[in-house]
C-alpha cells in the first residue's frame, strides 16, 4: 500500500499521475475550505478548473459535506449552475508520514467571481447592466433549486458564484443542498445536514435559530431568499459581509433594485420574495444587455421579421454594450447562431463588426471558422453579405482553406441568375485568386481583368478597391509583369481618381518604379509619371484661370503601349491550340519589353507559361516588392496574337464598328438621289461577297476603310434601266432594300373628298427609294 500511495502521489498531492489533468496555480479565493486550481486536460489541452478538499481522515466532516456537494453537482444540471466533469479520492503521506484523503473535483473552467470583477473593472451604467445579467442569471438557478426541484440550497453569496470565460454567471457551491422538508412539518431535527458550514452573517433568524419547525412551515425559497439578498450586498458594495446588521445600509443599491432588496430580506420568513418573482417584476432587469442576451438566446422563437430588426440594429448597439461582454458573449452567441442558421443575413455584419475588435490570433479562432463554413450556405443573402464584405477578411484566409472550402463554393456564383451575385463573385477574385493559384501569372491577370471591368463597377467599389489593388498589391509584387500591369491599369483608369488621390497615393507609388531592376517596368513608370503630371497641371492651370467648374476627378484616357500587356490576360484566359502552336518571345532578363507593338493597329499580347521554371527564367525584383501575393514559382513566355487592340477593350463608349455591308448602304443613302438620267452609277460592292478568301489584316486595321464610299468607276448603267432577268441584283446596292415599282397609276387628288385638285408630287428619279 505504502508503494502504490508512494508511486501515485509525490509532494503536496499537485503530482498525481493517475488523475487526467494536470493541476495548476490556485486562485486567491474559494467557497468554504475548497481550493480552486486552474487546470488543463491531459488529452487535448483544454481549460479545465480542479477543486481540492482535504481531510484528515474518511469521518472528517467537511470531506462528508465535500461529498454531497460533488453528488448533487453531479446530478443537478441547470444552464446557470456549474457543470461537472470529473472527481476522485486520494489518500496522500505528508513530510511527517501522516495520512489525509484529498477529494478532486474537476469542472468546467471558471473564475471567482470576486477576482473576475476585478480583472474587468466596469464602471457607471456598463457595470450596472453587467451586474443585472448576472444577477439575473443567478436568481434563475436559485429559482430552479426552489421552485422546480424543491432544493434548499442555503448558502447563496458571493463566494459561491463563479464566471464563464464567456462571462455568464453560474451557482456552485453545493455542500449544503439538501431536499426541503415541508411536509414533515413536526420534525425537530436538522433538514440541513451540514448547514453548520454557513457563517452566521449569511444565516437568517430562523436558521441561526435552528429554528426547523419554523424554517418547514415557510416556503421553500425562504432561506435562498436571504442569502440572495446577501449576495446583492456583497455585489453593490465590493465588501464581504461581516455581520447580519450591515444588510441594512442600502447606500450601493440601484434604487431600481432597493424595494426587491428589502422584499428578499424581510424578518418574516413567509413574507419574503419569491427568487421567480424577483426575475419578472423589477425594472432593474430592463436594461439594453440584458434584453440583448436574452434575444439572442431565445433567437429560434423568433419569426424573420423581428431577426432583420434586431440585426440591423446590432452593430450600433454592440458598441454601447460593455466591449469584454460583447466580445466573450455576444460574439460566440452570434457567431453559433450564423452556423447553425437561426440568423439571418444581416447579423454577418454584426460579426464581423465585433470581429474587427478582436486581435488577429482571437479573429481566427473564434470568428474565422464560423465565416468558412458560411460559404456552403444555400441562402443567397448569405452568400451576397459574404462577399460584400470579403475585403475585411479575405487576408485571414490561408490559401489551403481557400482551395478546398472557399473557392469551390464561391465559383457557383459565375452562373448565379443574380447579375449582382455574379458582379460580387467577380470583384471577390482580386482577394480569392492570389490564394487559389500562387501562380505569378494569375495575379498578373487578375490586376488585368479589374483594369478591364473597372469601367463597370459602382463609383463607390471604384474608389474602395482600385487604388489599392494597383498600388498596395500589384506595384510591390516579386513578379515584373504584374508590377507592369498595375502601372498600366493605373493609366488605363486615370480618369477615376481625384487629384488628391493621385498626388498622394498614386505618384508616390509609381516613383519607386522609376528605379525598378526591370528597364521595361521602368520606361512604364516614367510614362505613367508623365500622365499623372499632366493630369495635375491641367487641373492648375483651370482652377489658376478662376475656372470654378474644374473637376477634381479629371483624367486622361489610357498612356499609349499599354494594349500589349492588357490583351495577355485575354489571351491568357481564352487563348486555345497546342503550345507547339504559339510563339515565344524572348525571356524577360533579355531586356526586351513584355510585348512589342508591330504597327498602330496591330500588338503581341505576351503570355504565361505555366510550365516554364522560375529558374529558366529569371525575374528581376522591385525595389518595392514584397512577398504578399506568395512565391513565385513559375517564370513565363510570350506568344504573338493580334486579335484585339488591348486597354481600347475598357473604353466604356467606344463607337461599335459597323460591317461593311452595313456601311456601304450608310454611305449610298447619303449620296444624292434626284442626279440626272444620264449620270452613272457608281459600282458597289454585293452584300455577300462572292469572294470567300481571307481579308488581308491591312484592311480590317483601317478604321475608316469599312465606312468610306467606294470609288466611282466609268462603267455604269442608268438609275431608271432595269436589266433582264438574267441581271443579278447581287450587283445593285439598292436591290435589297429598294420598293418594287407601282403596277397602275396613280389618279389625280382632284378625285378626292372635294379639297382640290392639287399637282403630283415630283417623283425623285427612279421608283427605287428607301421607303422605310
Amino acid at each position: 500500500m505504502f508503494k502504490f500511495l508512494k508511486g501515485v502521489v509525490g509532494g503536496s498531492g499537485t503530482g498525481l499521475k493517475d488523475l487526467p489533468y494536470y493541476i495548476g496555480e490556485p486562485y486567491p479565493s474559494a467557497w468554504g475550505s475548497w481550493t480552486h486550481h486552474r487546470g488543463t486536460s491531459k488529452d487535448d489541452g483544454s481549460p479545465v478548473s480542479i477543486f481540492s478538499l482535504s481531510g484528515s481522515n474518511a469521518q472528517d466532516g467537511h470531506l462528508a459535506a465535500g461529498r454531497n456537494g460533488v453528488k448533487r453537482l453531479r446530478t443537478v444540471r441547470h444552464p446557470n449552475i456549474l457543470s461537472f466533469l470529473y472527481s476522485t479520492e486520494v489518500e496522500t503521506l505528508d513530510s511527517s508520514s501522516t495520512s489525509r484523503i484529498t477529494l478532486y473535483m474537476v469542472t468546467e473552467p471558471v473564475m471567482p467571481l470576486s477576482e473576475k470583477i476585478k480583472e474587468l473593472g466596469l464602471e457607471g451604467t456598463q457595470r450596472d447592466e453587467y451586474y443585472a445579467w448576472g444577477l439575473h442569471q443567478i436568481a434563475k438557478a436559485v429559482s430552479f433549486l426552489n421552485n422546480d426541484c424543491k432544493l434548499v440550497h442555503g448558502n447563496v453569496c458571493l463566494a459561491s458564484v463563479v464566471v464563464t470565460p464567456t462571462l455568464d454567471w453560474k451557482l456552485h457551491a453545493l455542500d449544503v443542498l439538501s431536499e426541503f422538508d415541508g411536509n414533515n412539518e413536526t420534525a425537530s431535527g436538522s433538514m440541513l445536514q451540514y448547514e453548520w458550514l454557513v457563517g452566521l452573517q449569511y444565516k437568517p433568524m430562523e436558521l441561526a435559530k435552528s429554528d426547523w419547525v419554523a424554517i418547514r412551515k415557510s416556503p421553500p425559497w425562504a432561506i435562498d431568499s436571504w442569502g440572495l439578498g446577501c449576495f446583492i450586498y456583497e455585489l453593490f458594495s465590493g465588501i464581504k459581509l461581516g455581520k447580519t446588521e450591515e444588510l441594512r445600509n442600502t447606500v450601493s443599491i440601484p434604487k431600481s433594485l432597493l424595494q426587491d432588496y428589502q422584499r428578499l430580506l424581510s424578518s418574516v420568513p413567509s413574507r419574503r420574495m419569491n427568487t421567480s418573482k424577483l426575475i419578472e417584476n423589477s425594472e432593474y432587469f430592463q436594461n439594453k444587455l440584458v434584453d440583448t442576451i436574452h434575444f439572442m438566446e431565445i433567437l429560434t422563437l423568433k419569426d424573420s421579421v423581428e431577426k432583420d430588426t434586431f440585426f440591423r440594429k446590432l452593430p450600433n448597439l454592440a458598441e454601447q454594450l460593455p466591449r469584454q461582454i460583447v466580445l466573450k458573449k455576444l460574439l460566440p452567441l452570434l457567431a453559433s447562431a450564423l452556423e447553425f442558421g437561426s440568423a439571418a443575413a444581416p447579423a454577418l455584419t454584426a460579426l464581423l463588426k465585433m470581429g474587427s475588435w478582436l486581435p488577429a490570433e482571437e479573429f481566427n479562432i473564434k470568428v474565422l471558422p464560423t465565416i468558412v463554413k458560411l460559404f456552403a450556405s444555400n441562402d443567397r443573402a448569405i452568400r451576397v453579405s459574404l462577399l460584400q464584405h470579403i475585403d475585411q477578411y479575405g487576408e485571414s484566409l490561408s490559401a489551403q482553406v481557400v482551395d478546398e472550402q472557399v473557392y469551390p463554393h464561391v465559383a457557383t456564383g459565375f452562373s448565379d441568375t443574380s447579375a449582382f451575385l455574379r458582379e460580387l463573385t467577380l470583384k471577390s477574385m482580386l482577394i480569392l485568386a492570389p490564394k487559389v493559384d500562387e501562380e505569378p501569372a494569375i495575379r498578373t491577370n487578375t490586376t488585368i481583368l479589374l483594369g478591364n471591368i473597372a469601367s463597370y463597377l459602382n463609383e463607390g467599389t471604384r474608389k474602395r478597391v482600385l487604388i489599392n489593388a494597383f498600388t498596395a498589391r500589384a506595384l510591390r509584387d516579386t513578379f515584373s509583369p504584374a508590377r507592369g500591369a498595375g502601372i498600366m491599369a493605373l493609366c488605363a483608369t486615370s480618369s477615376y481618381y481625384d487629384m488628391n488621390e493621385i498626388a498622394i497615393r498614386i505618384l508616390p507609388n509609381v516613383v519607386v518604379l522609376t528605379v525598378d531592376a526591370d528597364s521595361d517596368i521602368r520606361s512604364k513608370a516614367f510614362q505613367a509619371v508623365d500622365q499623372f503630371v499632366q493630369i495635375l497641371k491641367q487641373y492648375h492651370e483651370k482652377t489658376s484661370a478662376g475656372d470654378t467648374t474644374a473637376d477634381a476627378t479629371m483624367g486622361l484616357s489610357s498612356m499609349p503601349g499599354n494594349a500589349s500587356l492588357l490583351e495577355w490576360a485575354m489571351s491568357s484566359l481564352t487563348l486555345k491550340g497546342k503550345p507547339s502552336e504559339q510563339a515565344s518571345l524572348p525571356p524577360l532578363n533579355s531586356g526586351a519589353p513584355l510585348a512589342s507593338t508591330a504597327s498602330n493597329a496591330s500588338s503581341a499580347p505576351a503570355r504565361v507559361n505555366s510550365s516554364t521554371k522560375l529558374y529558366d527564367q529569371p525575374v528581376s525584383l522591385s525595389p518595392t516588392s514584397t512577398d504578399g501575393w506568395g512565391e513565385i514559382e513559375n517564370g513565363f513566355q510570350e506568344e504573338q496574337d493580334s486579335e484585339k487592340d488591348g486597354w481600347d477593350d475598357i473604353e466604356p463608349f467606344e463607337e461599335p464598328k459597323l460591317s461593311p455591308a452595313l456601311a456601304n448602304i450608310q454611305a449610298a443613302q447619303k449620296r444624292p438621289v434626284s442626279q440626272p438620267v444620264s449620270q452613272p452609277k457608281p459600282q458597289a460592292t454585293s452584300l455577300r461577297p462572292k469572294n470567300t478568301g481571307k481579308v488581308p489584316k491591312d484592311e480590317d486595321d483601317d478604321l475608316w476603310g469599312s465606312i468610306a464610299a467606294p470609288a466611282p468607276k466609268t462603267a455604269s448603267k442608268p438609275l431608271n434601266v432595269k436589266t433582264a432577268s438574267t441581271t443579278d441584283d447581287d450587283d445593285d446596292p439598292w436591290a435589297a432594300i429598294a420598293a418594287a415599282p407601282p403596277a397602275t397609276r396613280a389618279k389625280p387628288l382632284s378625285a378626292g373628298r372635294g379639297r382640290g385638285a392639287k399637282p403630283a408630287a415630283p417623283k425623285l428619279g427612279a421608283q427605287r427609294i428607301n421607303r422605310t
